[in-house]
Parts: C-alpha cells; sequence; structure tokens
C-alpha cells in the first residue's frame, strides 16, 4: 500500500469514527424524542418558542439518514483503498486529483466526470 493511500486510509477512518459517534448520538436522541411523543401530555403544537416534537423527529430522522450514508461511502472507499483502485476516477479511469481526494475523501470521479 502507498503511503499517499496509507494517509487516506487514516483520515477515512477518522471520518468514520466521527460519523459513528454522531449516529449513536441522533439515535439517542431520537429515543427522547419517541419517549416525548409516546407521552400522552406532549403537545405537538406549532410553538413559537421551539420546534414541534415531529419536526425534531424528522431533522434527527435526517442526520441519521445522512450519517449512514457517508458510513456507506466511507466503507466503499476503504475497499478501494484495498482493491487498489482508490484515487482512480470511475468513469475516465484517470488519477482523482490529490485536492479533490483530500476535500472529498470519498470521491469517485475526477472533477472533469463529476460535472
Amino acid at each position: 500500500m502507498s503511503e499517499g493511500s496509507e494517509a487516506a486510509r487514516e483520515r477515512l477512518l477518522e471520518r468514520r469514527s466521527d460519523a459513528l459517534r454522531r449516529l449513536a448520538a441522533r439515535a439517542s436522541d431520537l429515543s427522547g424524542v419517541a419517549a416525548a411523543r409516546g407521552d400522552a401530555t406532549a403537545d405537538d403544537e406549532h410553538d413559537p418558542e421551539g420546534a414541534t416534537l415531529s419536526g425534531e423527529w424528522s431533522r434527527l430522522s435526517g442526520l441519521s439518514d445522512a450519517a449512514r450514508r457517508e458510513l456507506q461511502e466511507i466503507d466503499a472507499a476503504l475497499a478501494r483503498i484495498d482493491a487498489g483502485t482508490y484515487g482512480v476516477c470511475e468513469v475516465c479511469g484517470e488519477p482523482i486529483a490529490a485536492g479533490r481526494l483530500l476535500a472529498r475523501p470519498t470521491a469517485t470521479r475526477c472533477i472533469r466526470c463529476a460535472v
């Protein structure tokens, strides 16, 4: 494995840990909202001072979905490192610029093919 691939693996594993932490936090938050929604005294009417329980559930679900998608993209990038295809555009087969991979380590396409 090249030095660049090892550095990419380390960055991806850090991002993976962060995504797992966010996913666990959202699961905990969702449990709290679910408990509040189940409370017969919970008022889910629009509150000008804050979000409704339904709105909060929707927001947290969206954040959880985003973290799950990020985990899938990271796992796919790690698999490409193992396969030796990380950093190669899936469309044209040319190398993906190092700057693009630093900014978006899960990128599967070079800038030219991504547009």
